[in-house]
């Protein structure tokens, strides 16, 4: 179900871990790779993010 919601085409605030920091990006989910567990999220800047589902915590 969680996966699922991530596959629409809104935009997302994500608070993640990154090297031990919590880091939060928003953007549109670009991309869902559930065999590398990755997830790109692209920002209103056309940045893309690359983020492990592991290091998630929460999700808006």
């Amino acid at each position: 179900m969680i996966l699922k919601a991530l596959r629409k085409n809104e935009s997302v605030t994500i608070n993640y871990y990154k090297n031990g920091l919590l880091q939060t990006s928003k953007g549109r989910i670009q991309n869902l790779n559930l065999f590398d567990q990755t997830l790109s999220l692209k920002d209103e800047n056309q940045n893309i993010f690359l983020i492990r589902l592991s290091r998630i915590k929460e999700i808006h």
